[in-house]
């Protein structure tokens, strides 16, 4: 396997749920088989560098498969550079947009508002690391290969300066967007975290989450961060979101364990 899980058609969602008015601000919504008592929720944030070109499809395996164990799954679109008003801090607005819906919404659609998890693969996981900053109450967040190191992924000029394009500038120019959007800058006191990379991985260097990790790690006091990371050899940059990868299990199986 390599990216052609980007290119398979997608399982069908339960519903198509809007939560705000622009195209790009709506979620893929699916349900496990009725048990009736609320279950848990995993919120997905694709990747793609921030790109419009890149849209929540090739994310709707895993949030199948995850389905498939028993969790309502909300595979989220949202504005990206290119569309109208994407890029910081568009883009968050968005996230935090349909968390709040999720969760105005939570008891119509059957899911535990206390038992959310938020999931992010690549520049996905830089968003979910940021509302896990600003939003104490979801029970975990998990980064998939992720961008969690937006100075670093600035100097390495990673997809031809994404994250200029995403913040609307360099560090020297728009210091505070970098600060309020770099997961190595911001706290995640309160939600246990667990990044994921694959050892193979030449789209994100690995050493992005191990150096985030390091330096989470090294917090203290009311700063300490609930921070894990898991290296998996052979496995490259889109193995981590597919279902019919080796590697795939023990991201499922962390999932499920954090979504009880």
């Amino acid at each position: 396997m390599s990216d052609d899980v980007l290119s398979r058609q997608p399982p069908k969602a339960d519903a198509r749920l809007t939560y705000g008015s622009d195209p790009n601000q709506f979620l893929d919504l699916r349900l496990p088989p009725d048990k009736g008592t609320p279950c848990p929720l995993l919120i997905n944030i694709h990747g793609g560098y921030w790109r419009a070109k890149y849209t929540l499809d090739h994310a709707g395996h895993l949030c199948a498969a995850l389905t498939a164990k028993g969790l309502a799954t909300a595979n989220l679109e949202y504005r990206r550079v290119g569309n109208e008003g994407g890029g910081w801090p568009g883009t968050f607005a968005d996230i935090r947009s349909a968390y709040q819906f999720l969760i105005q919404n939570a008891h119509r659609n059957g899911f535990d508002k206390q038992r959310i998890v938020v999931m992010g693969h690549s520049a996905g996981a830089q968003l979910a690391l940021c509302l896990a900053a600003h939003e104490s109450s979801l029970a975990a967040v998990i980064s998939l290969a992720g961008v969690v190191d937006l100075q670093r992924a600035y100097q390495l000029h990673l997809s031809n300066d994404a994250v200029v394009k995403f913040l609307r500038g360099t560090p020297t120019e728009v210091p505070d967007h970098y600060r309020e959007a770099d997961p190595m800058a911001l706290s995640v006191v309160n939600t246990p975290q667990w990044l994921f990379h694959g050892i193979a991985d030449d789209v994100v260097p690995p050493t992005f989450s191990r150096d985030y990790v390091d330096r989470k790690h090294k917090r203290t006091g009311k700063d300490t961060e609930d921070v894990h990371l898991l290296e998996i050899a052979d496995t490259d940059h889109f193995d981590v979101i597919d279902p019919l990868s080796k590697a795939w299990k023990r991201i499922e199986q962390t999932v499920l364990e954090l979504a009880v």
